[in-house]
């Protein structure tokens, strides 16, 4: 099988709260399983071409987000083709926020997203921070880290990620967080979330490598000490 291609927007703009290190997960998980994989940066002005098997962008502050919103607008059908034809993708915070219709910011500039996710984002005067449990009924109990402003609703016919058991999720009232459209994730979970959350990475990754080899296994991993992490992350927000 060909080594899987992942595209990375935006690193060096969208990049905070260990948001690199759902990067290295991936890469692992499929190191450890003898998949070869290669790293594609692609940032402001960088031309998006060729075809990428998993795709993930990060979060970043409201100023990130408006410097790279109108290049991204500029990456969207390549990206929404991607999308239709089942590439997996992993939108965190920031990024989460820009692949929704819009987002509006504190000082109501309403930024245009590329409306991959059917939602909308409003800047609030709540600051959302701390540990999130989320329930998932494939992937069971996931953590991360939140941080953010953002009010984020889910418009008609979208289905959220999980279920918030502990922290605030998609806005501040919530009963939902993130959101699941086929292959493509949104989540405002920080902190990596891919580490400690190993059952969605290998979503992302058997997404990814089927679409090479649709009759591929992926190896069992010991995942141990990952679910020792985030057993104690929950434990903590009891």
């Amino acid at each position: 099988m060909r080594a899987i291609k992942i595209l990375h927007l935006y690193p060096d703009r969208m990049n905070i709260y260990g948001d690199f290190g759902n990067i290295i997960t991936l890469q692992k998980r499929m190191e450890w399983r003898g998949i070869k994989s290669t790293y594609h940066p692609v940032s402001i002005g960088d031309d998006l071409k060729g075809e990428y098997d998993i795709i993930f962008m990060g979060g970043g502050q409201d100023r990130g987000q408006q410097l790279v919103a109108k290049d991204l607008l500029l990456k969207s059908d390549i990206i929404h083709d991607h999308a239709r034809r089942g590439t997996p993708i992993l939108a965190i915070c920031g990024a989460y926020q820009l692949f929704g219709k819009y987002f509006v910011t504190s000082e109501g500039e309403k930024l245009p997203g590329i409306g991959l996710f059917d939602l909308v984002t409003r800047a609030s005067d709540q600051r959302m921070i701390g540990n999130l449990v989320v329930q998932n009924d494939v992937f069971g109990e996931m953590v991360g880290f939140e941080n953010h402003s953002g009010e984020t609703e889910l418009l008609d016919g979208s289905l959220a990620l999980g279920k918030v058991l502990k922290g605030f999720g998609n806005t501040s009232q919530s009963i939902g967080e993130g959101i699941i459209q086929g292959n493509s994730i949104g989540t405002y979970m920080h902190g990596s979330f891919l580490p400690k959350n190993p059952k969605v990475a290998d979503f992302l990754i058997e997404k990814a490598v089927h679409k090479i080899e649709p009759n591929f296994v992926l190896k069992n991993l010991d995942d141990s000490l990952e679910n020792k992490t985030l057993q104690s992350i929950i434990n903590l927000t009891n």
